[in-house]
């Protein structure tokens, strides 16, 4: 059985996101999807509702597990839970190379673990999560890049922090 490790922060997930993991859950045999931290980020969403953000969107897929872990190495959580793949989303060559950098330094942390990057599809090439934080920010519509209980969540939270 191939077990795969599909970490992100996730905040919030996307299509993008979800397309990946719907791809990697045709591959492998169990797919953790891990919320988890990026230090260099600032979130809106806690680490506890993201994880239910991300179960929403990938319910109904018996392959995808969702789990959290926020205060963690990847190779780690791999080793943790006996993944012998990282799945990375890649949108465009900006994401190919950060993530050449990464899988670089997953492969020098823990060789055992492989790092397998999967395209999104070309309708979710541009979409970052940062982004999509921007364009709700300003009241724009989100729906059309993110999970219907995702998008809700993200005009939810973008309305009470406007309105402190």
């Amino acid at each position: 059985m191939t077990v795969a490790l599909f970490p992100g922060s996730y905040d919030p997930i996307t299509n993008g996101h979800v397309d990946v993991a719907l791809k990697a859950a045709q591959i492998f045999d169990k797919v953790y999807v891990a919320v988890m931290t990026n230090t260099t980020k600032q979130y809106i969403f806690s680490a506890d509702e993201r994880v239910k953000l991300v179960q929403d969107a990938l319910k109904g897929n018996p392959k995808i597990v969702v789990l959290k872990r926020p205060d963690a190495l990847t190779v780690n959580v791999a080793r943790e839970l006996g993944a012998s793949v990282i799945v990375r989303g890649v949108r465009n060559s900006d994401d190919f190379r950060y993530e050449q950098q990464i899988a670089g330094i997953n492969k020098q942390l823990d060789p055992d673990v492989q790092t397998v990057l999967m395209f999104t599809a070309s309708k979710n090439s541009f979409v970052a999560s940062s982004m999509i934080k921007e364009v709700a920010k300003f009241s724009g519509d989100v729906s059309a890049f993110l999970p219907e209980k995702s998008a809700r969540a993200l005009k939810e939270k973008m309305r009470r922090n406007h309105a402190k």
